[in-house]
């Protein structure tokens, strides 16, 4: 999860839609303005060029009972089916960070294994961070179904090869600190847009004594 801009100011068809009976919150402009906005990447687990996207509440709406919120420009996201079914639990109605206001990355850390994904928080007495970092743990790990079992190993298995992209260019720039091409290509795969790039920034920023020329594309 990461810093995402969100344009302004909202879809028009949401204020159209709000006031029928029947009103929809995902209509072409609202779909094309997030699927920009948030570059087609889930902004849970942040999985790109999705293939199964969904307008999906921050705060849920409740079938309708909350009618402010769903038609609110700024509580709807843009993610995958998978995540989006993971936070329709009980347990993040209260609530996770909103990468739209604040920046993730100063609040969490990312990090993987060979074979599992770990979220920390950076204050462990803040129950809205201590929610993000579960949601997204469990968007890599969570197997209670079989649908699920997949999706997960899916989204790991992405994760994994994103991360030794990376590292295969880290090392190359250890090896020639003056190629620019492979420069460029690192500053790339560290961009907010890209898939899975908290996790990048994170490894990067926490081996900032072997890459410091690397920290001007990871600062917060």
């Amino acid at each position: 999860m990461v810093k995402v801009t969100r344009s302004f100011p909202a879809p028009k068809s949401l204020s159209e839609e709000s006031g029928k009976a029947a009103g929809r919150y995902d209509k072409p402009d609202v779909i094309e303005r997030l699927k920009r906005d948030f570059h087609n990447k889930c902004y849970i687990c942040e999985m790109k060029n999705l293939q199964d996207p969904n307008v999906e509440h921050l705060l849920p709406h409740k079938n309708g009972t909350y009618h402010e919120r769903k038609f609110d420009w700024e509580n709807l996201f843009w993610s995958c089916g998978h995540c989006n079914s993971i936070k329709n639990n009980d347990r993040y109605d209260e609530g996770i960070l909103d990468c739209c206001r604040k920046d993730p990355e100063q609040y969490l850390v990312f990090q993987v294994t060979n074979n599992d994904v770990y979220i920390g928080v950076k204050n462990s007495g803040d129950a809205v961070q201590k929610r993000t970092a579960l949601l997204i743990e469990e968007s890599f790990s969570l197997k209670n179904t079989g649908m699920r079992t997949y999706t997960s190993a899916e989204r790991l298995r992405l994760l994994q090869k994103e991360m030794n992209i990376l590292y295969k260019q880290l090392e190359k720039i250890h090896n020639n600190p003056d190629s620019k091409t492979v420069m460029r290509t690192i500053r790339s795969l560290l961009k907010r847009e890209s898939a899975f790039a908290a996790f990048k920034r994170c490894y990067v920023r926490e081996h900032a004594a072997e890459y410091p020329n690397l920290q001007q594309y990871v600062e917060l």
